[in-house]
């Protein structure tokens, strides 16, 4: 009954998913922004309680709920600690009403053709094993697009699906993260060549699969309408990519279907030294705007 439940508010729920997935390497930043300087943490354990008790006040918080934050990404480590005496996963789907998503990719390797696939996973069996039985329902893995090099962008959707094999296998829905740097002078063509990799991929897919899309907003609006109609696509989802908060929303509501999965335009304006009260406004109105812009289209 929970899998069903969850696949109901993933397929059609009205609302968005969180991105708390911050990993080692970009944990610093994400507490520097929330008012934590590395002067306050002596060591690498220290860090994590910090963004740990972070995510935790966050999913605390009253209008994180699944009535409009339909999902939530974890990193490792997060999966494996608790909230409030339960497991973080099911902290968030018996808590909160939030499906439970795990961070799986170990970062990037080096550019090549213009873009950056997904570093070697050797351990990946063995964490969709421990996240089946955490009650994770599902993945996420990023790669990294920097040019409109057809060879590169090729790699990089082979790649991803290749991975999300593997996810299916263990019963869990993989999210096909292939973000499109913002800034990059050929970002609209980089779009078009990417949308046609995924649409291949995507009619590749054995009868009965599907998978999930974490996509850079476009720059021609509605551009991937086709993965969000696709019968092996269950939901479309857009990252904020280094957009303001006012600017990812703004381009997201211009496209129909696709939901945000915002990282740190949802963290923007939280800080550690903020009254519980100011905090929960902040994230409310936040949780609010996001919401509004991904039921918009």
């Amino acid at each position: 009954m929970t899998k069903q439940a969850q696949i109901e508010q993933m397929t059609s729920g009205a609302g968005f998913i969180a991105a708390l997935d911050q990993s080692g390497g970009s944990t610093p930043k994400a507490l520097r922004l929330y008012g934590v300087e590395e002067d306050q943490y002596g060591s690498e354990a220290e860090m994590f309680d910090m963004i740990h008790a972070m995510r935790a006040r966050i999913a605390k918080a009253p209008a994180f709920s699944g009535e409009k934050v339909i999902g939530a990404i974890l990193f490792e480590m997060t999966m494996e600690r608790e909230i409030d005496g339960k497991p973080t996963a099911t902290y968030m789907w018996e808590e909160r009403g939030v499906v439970p998503f795990l961070k799986v990719d170990k970062g990037l390797a080096e550019e090549a053709n213009g873009v950056q696939v997904m570093k070697p996973m050797p351990e990946l069996d063995a964490l969709l094993g421990r996240a089946v039985k955490a009650g994770i329902f599902g993945t996420k893995m990023r790669s990294v697009i920097n040019a409109a090099n057809p060879e590169g962008i090729k790699a990089v959707v082979a790649q991803q699906f290749e991975v999300g094999q593997e996810i299916l296998g263990h019963g869990l829905l993989p999210i096909i993260e292939p973000e499109v740097t913002i800034s990059i002078a050929d970002k609209a063509q980089a779009e078009d060549i990417l949308r046609a990799e995924l649409v291949a991929h995507l009619d590749a897919l054995p009868e009965g699969q599907k998978v999930m899309l974490k996509l850079t907003l476009p720059e021609v609006a509605n551009h991937y309408k086709a993965l969000v109609d696709h019968p092996k696509v269950m939901r479309v989802v857009a990252l904020s990519g280094g957009y303001s908060r006012e600017e990812a929303n703004d381009r997201l509501s211009q496209n129909t279907g696709v939901i945000a999965s915002f990282s740190r335009a949802l963290t923007e304006g939280l800080t550690a030294d903020q009254s519980d009260a100011d905090f929960n406004d902040t994230i409310a109105g936040t949780i609010e705007s996001i919401y509004a812009a991904s039921v918009a289209g």
